[in-house]
């Protein structure tokens, strides 16, 4: 399965919308995804508009691919869970958002090669198809650094 994710805030059209027609495309009937009371009702993937989040961790766990806006839970989910993951963040200009910082972190993660990044709606498909080759990504580590504690300990303890 493909999970398309636009978070718990606000829906995100313009990636749904994009996602749909890659789907109709590929003659793809393994999408799913999360829309968020959007106001583009999918016609070739199936979609809900909420996920409980337990139930979304199990869904990427599940997923081959993980397909995002640039939203830092998602991202950092899919690199927890090893999925390769392909993003288009959400646009300042389009009212999609308050500010471009979804632009930055996709720009930050995708020149770390952690994270697949389709700038707008025409790049979608070919990252998409793209994102079909790789079968593995390597995995963070869930729990902080030894020495990042102790600098935060630190820093509590008034010792910075």
């Amino acid at each position: 399965m493909i999970l398309v994710s636009v978070g718990s805030q606000a829906p995100f059209d313009r990636l749904i919308r994009a996602v749909d027609e890659w789907a109709r495309l590929r003659g793809r009937s393994d999408v799913f995804a999360q829309i968020a009371n959007g106001r583009y009702s999918p016609k070739h993937i199936g979609f809900i508009d909420f996920v409980d989040p337990s139930e979304f961790k199990r869904l990427v766990r599940n997923a081959q691919i993980l397909v995002a806006h640039a939203g830092m839970g998602s991202i950092i989910l899919a690199l927890e869970l090893g999925k390769p993951a392909v993003v288009m963040p959400r646009r300042a200009c389009f009212r999609e958002t308050r500010n471009d910082h979804q632009v930055a972190a996709a720009k930050y993660f995708g020149e770390q090669g952690r994270i697949i990044v389709a700038a707008d709606e025409q790049e979608i498909s070919e990252k998409l198809d793209y994102a079909l080759t790789v079968h593995e990504t390597e995995r963070i580590d869930t729990k902080a650094s030894p020495q990042l504690i102790g600098t935060i300990q630190a820093f509590l303890d008034g010792n910075s």
